[in-house]
This record gives structure tokens, sequence and C-alpha cells, in this order.
């Protein structure tokens, strides 16, 4: 009977590479809120600013805390299939040590149970893998949401046509620094958060 794999595996580092693309028929002066400054460049009537994904992802406050509520999860996941796998090995074990004392038809019975029992073991690893990459993605999946649900409104507010997403492999090769707006994103996203954190909880 071979012995069932013990552990789970954690998530492991989050990462989004999509594409945050926003355009309207706008076109004027770019202006900040907060002491950030922005800054873009006006080609013809069309205004484009960019921000390094990643660096909005990864620094966004609520994700943040919301991946360090998934890991402790995976831990908690990870603690009880690792007991669980425990008391399996040692009934493994009891059956090695004393099987000899049994009949056939008894050994065969507690073979059949012992391989039933690592099946559901195994079934019930998968489930908890399952949930916590379902998880994960719900938590891409909003937090996208988020950057892009204030990205279109700071494009509103500071009259930028476009906001393209610069990730490493992507789409945008180079940009001119001054049309960064990390920062600023950074900065009003996690201003935005802070005020009100009890909203963006599940």
């Amino acid at each position: 009977m071979n012995k069932v794999k013990r552990g789970l595996k954690l998530i492991g580092a989050l990462s989004l590479a999509t594409v945050l693309l926003y355009s309207c028929d706008k076109a004027g002066t770019s202006t900040t809120s907060g002491e950030t400054v922005s800054k873009e460049v006006k080609q013809g009537d069309l205004k484009i600013a960019f921000v390094y994904t990643d660096s909005v992802i990864n620094k966004y406050d609520y994700f943040k805390t919301k991946s360090e509520e998934l890991t402790e999860k995976g831990k908690k996941f990870e603690g009880d299939l690792q007991s669980r796998a425990k008391g399996f090995e040692q009934e493994i074990q009891t059956f090695q040590q004393t099987g000899g004392n049994m009949t056939q038809n008894q050994a065969r019975a507690k073979q059949e149970e012992l391989a039933k029992k690592e099946q559901n073991l195994m079934t019930y690893r998968d489930n908890l893998m399952q949930e916590l990459s379902s998880d994960e993605a719900a938590l891409y999946s909003e937090v996208y949401d988020r950057v892009q649900k204030y990205l279109k409104g700071y494009a509103e507010e500071n009259d930028i046509d476009v906001i393209l997403s610069y990730t490493r492999g992507g789409g945008v090769w180079h940009a001119n620094d001054a049309l960064d707006l990390t920062n600023a994103v950074l900065e009003g996203l996690n201003k935005e958060y802070l005020a009100a954190p009890a909203d963006t909880a599940k």
C-alpha cells in the first residue's frame, strides 16, 4: 500500500498580468489629487498614461490584506491535512505490525478499508486545493475590478483618454517615465481603502 503524500501546496506569490485599458473622447490638462503629481503627454488630441500593473496590484493594501488571509487559510488547511495523513499512516503501521495475526479474510477486509481511506484522504486534499484555487481566482477578479473602476474615475477626473498596463512581456515595450501614473494610482487606491476598510471586508 502506497503511503499518502503529506502536505498541501500553499498558494505562492500572487501576480496579475492583464491589460487595464480605459478610453474616452475627452482632452484637457491633467490634474491630481493628494501630493503625488501625475504626468502624461498629449499626442495630437489623445492623452495617454500608464501604470506598472504588478506594482499597483502587489502594493494595493486591500490586495495585501486579502492575500495574507488567503495564505493563513492555506496554512490551516495544510495543518488539517497533515493531521489526517499522520493518523492514516499510523493505521497502516498498526496493520503492518498486527496483520500477521489476522485471518486472510480479515487482512483483505482491512486492506480494502485502508485503500478506501487513502482515496478519501486524496479526495479531501484535492478539494482543499480546489477551494484555495477558487479563492485565489476570485481575489484576482475582484482586485482587477476595483483597480479598473478606480482608473476609470481617475481618467475622467484628470482628462486622460487612455491608461495602459505596463507589464514585462506585455504589449508596451517602452514608455516615457513622464507617463507613469503608478504612484498616484496607488496613493489613491490605498487612501480609498483606508477610508472605508469595512466596506471592502468579506
